[in-house]
């Protein structure tokens, strides 16, 4: 596994762009779930991020750790997205991604985030940079 990979799979916060009302860029941070080739973040269709990936489908990420060199990665990149909405496929990775932050999907927080989860937003990267320092 590359080392980009290997990062992509341990961390934990995906910073997510949008572009909003008036092409307004919208920024948030996100938990997802790294394939080896497309990211993963479950969501609601009310959410911001969700409203306007109906309108526009391209995205921004980032990735990054570190505020000292020699430890300062990074992996940002540019893509488009699709929206599944098929509730047995958005259920089943939408439990992959609470895994990565919740030992068990009976904690109380978990029940709750996978029973508002009513989407997945599936990113796939057309262009990534990596950098360290």
């Amino acid at each position: 596994m590359s080392k980009k990979d290997e990062f992509l799979k341990t961390q934990k916060i995906l910073r997510l762009a949008t572009i909003g009302k008036n092409k307004t860029p919208h920024i948030v941070p996100v938990w997802y779930r790294y394939s080896g080739k497309k990211f993963y973040i479950g969501t609601n269709t009310r959410t911001q991020k969700a409203k306007n990936l109906k309108k526009n489908n391209r995205v921004s990420f980032c990735i990054d750790v570190g505020i000292n060199a020699p430890n300062i990665y990074g992996v940002m990149g540019q893509g488009r997205s699709n929206i599944i909405l098929e509730e047995k496929k958005v259920k089943s990775i939408a439990k992959k991604i609470l895994l990565r932050y919740f030992k068990t999907l009976e904690n109380k927080s978990a029940k709750e985030l996978l029973n508002d989860t009513d989407c997945i937003i599936e990113i796939i990267p057309e262009k990534v940079s990596v950098w360290n320092y």
